[in-house]
């Protein structure tokens, strides 16, 4: 059967058939979904951007884009067209204003007698010559700042792109994904019971003259060069192997991975922990290899440091070493070495060496009974001791806050650190919000009543080796963590709620990843032979420098 329309005849054999595609939805959000890749793009690294960005032109059919580089298929038309232009032949209006030179010149000559309003201020101004017209530019400025300057609306700071803190391999399976906003919704009100197990090393006294250190009486940060600083992760730590062969506990982690956790809703950068899930047990780990215990600076601050030229003084990955260079010096220098007011525990320190100059350090082993089946096993670290009246002791966590270009922050801390100590405070606590969290974590986790800060600057703001103390403070580690909004509920939530997800899984190797550009963590599955390449390639230099 064939249907007429006009004079076009229509058959069924002529016409074309036309298949849908199948479409697959993304219930995660826009775009293509991560479940299903064609064939042909699977080998194709993806690049994620925003919707805000600007994508350029895939194809342009235009005229202009398909001619060629010498113009010879230049449509004739569009040549024309561009040519010709309207003229206006309709005559001009006649205005009913008419200029007068001379009266202007009058009115001009009247007001430049130096008599009146007028006469006193214009000589004054041009005598002020470049104040008064940088006055003009930065009223100037300031208006524009709400016309796409940077005003509401309105963002031109360059978009920063940061790197993942471990390469991901195609190999890993995603396992589970965690929204940071969600984490910081989780409480946990049960009361945590705590118990010391085992109290290793020994602590110095703490120097009670670095408190009159001032501004004006600073003092330069000594290195300590010959100290030797431990940071053994959790599986290799000799005592949690003891303490697990003895089922002390189920779950085992150090006090910074612990505090990790617990402060990740604040965190920006990316980071990564290692978890062995070995028969009932959970090992919390860092990997080796990695930058997990440098600190940041700036982290959380309204503009963090630019990583466009890595080799900058003050590129993030320097400013991490440098802050973490500082605490170390810093938390030895306040202490007065003298062994008699040391304060030795009841067993020595696991890590040390023979014949090595160790930092002062004490480990407490203790055990968090979260519920009946769930027992966290940690290792807190404590740095010092204070003396009372009544020579009591007082355990304290010693850290520093640095400070690199008062330019760049516009809080110089030599003007402002002995009048306006709140102020500087409270400027390192909107730049440096996880940092400080991760300290006061540690701190409740160790037992330690107080915290004693440093305030360390730059002697020059180009010197990055080179530092001064100018100034420190006690404070209390339950009124600081609520100065800071450090919820203790929200961070044994945190915890609590990973465990139960790490219990669920079969036995294996996973690690937690923080995603650099999203609030978001990610579970992976990783196979039982990861980062093992990483740890021979560390050991290679160890053994050459021995053959030498």
């Amino acid at each position: 059967t064939q249907s007429t329309w006009g004079s076009v005849v229509l058959s069924p054999s002529s016409s074309t058939m036309f298949a849908l595609p199948t479409l697959h939805e993304n219930p995660e959000g826009w775009g293509p979904s991560t479940s299903f890749v064609p064939p042909q793009f699977e080998e194709f690294p993806f690049a994620p951007f925003d919707k805000s960005d600007k994508l350029g032109k895939v194809c342009d059919f235009t005229s202009q884009g398909i001619r060629g580089k010498d113009g010879r298929f230049r449509d004739q038309t569009q040549e024309e067209e561009d040519q010709f232009r309207l003229v206006d032949n309709r005559p001009v209006p006649k205005t009913r204003f008419r200029f007068d030179r001379r009266r202007f010149q009058r009115t001009n000559e009247r007001r430049n007698d130096g008599a009146g309003v007028w006469g006193n201020q214009r000589p004054q101004q041009q005598k002020q010559g470049g104040k008064y017209q940088k006055q003009q530019q930065q009223q100037t400025g300031r208006r524009q700042q709400g016309y796409g300057g940077g005003g509401r609306g309105y963002d031109n700071r360059p978009r920063v792109y940061r790197e993942a803190s471990v390469e991901l391999k195609p190999d890993w399976a995603v396992v589970e994904e965690m929204s940071l906003s969600n984490l910081n919704k989780l409480t946990y009100d049960v009361e945590v019971k705590t118990t010391d197990i085992i109290s290793c090393g020994s602590l110095d006294v703490y120097d009670k003259k670095y408190d009159r250190v001032t501004a004006k009486m600073e003092v330069p940060l000594v290195r300590a060069d010959s100290v030797t600083f431990f940071n053994v992760t959790t599986s290799d730590d000799p005592v949690i192997q003891q303490l697990a062969a003895q089922d002390a506990g189920n779950v085992f982690a150090t006090d910074s991975i612990l505090a990790t956790l617990m402060a990740a809703p604040r965190s920006v950068y990316s980071w990564d922990i290692v978890v062995h899930r070995v028969g009932s047990k959970l090992f919390f780990d860092k990997r080796d290899g990695s930058s997990f215990d440098y600190l940041t600076v700036n982290e959380t601050a309204q503009e963090p440091p630019s990583n466009e030229d890595r080799e900058s003084l003050n590129a993030p990955v320097r400013l991490s070493q440098e802050a973490t260079f500082i605490n170390q010096n810093f938390s030895q220098q306040v202490l007065s070495r003298s062994a008699e007011a040391k304060c030795t525990f009841d067993h020595p320190n696991p890590f040390e060496e023979a014949a090595a100059n160790i930092a002062s350090v004490a480990y407490k082993y203790r055990k968090f009974q979260l519920s009946e089946d769930v027992t966290v096993v940690v290792r807190c670290e404590l740095d010092a001791v204070v003396k009372g009246k009544d020579n009591e002791n007082t355990f304290i966590t010693v850290k520093a806050l640095n400070e690199y270009d008062p330019r760049l922050s516009n809080m110089d801390w030599r003007q402002k650190i002995d009048s306006q100590r709140g102020a500087v405070l409270a400027t390192e606590l909107k730049n440096n919000s996880c940092k400080l969290a991760k300290w006061t974590a540690e701190a409740m986790l160790a037992g330690a009543e107080q915290m004693k800060i440093g305030f360390v600057s730059r002697a020059h703001p180009r010197d990055p080796y080179n530092h001064v103390i100018l100034g420190t403070n006690f404070y209390k580690t339950k009124d600081f963590a609520n100065q800071i909004n450090l919820n203790l509920s929200n961070s044994w939530g945190i915890v609590r709620a990973l465990i139960d997800q790490c219990m669920q899984l079969p036995e294996g190797k996973y690690i937690y990843v923080k995603d650099p550009m999203k609030p978001i963590v990610r579970l992976y599955e990783v196979p039982m032979d990861a980062f093992e390449e990483a740890e021979e390639e560390e050991s290679k230099p160890q053994l050459q420098e021995a053959d030498s």
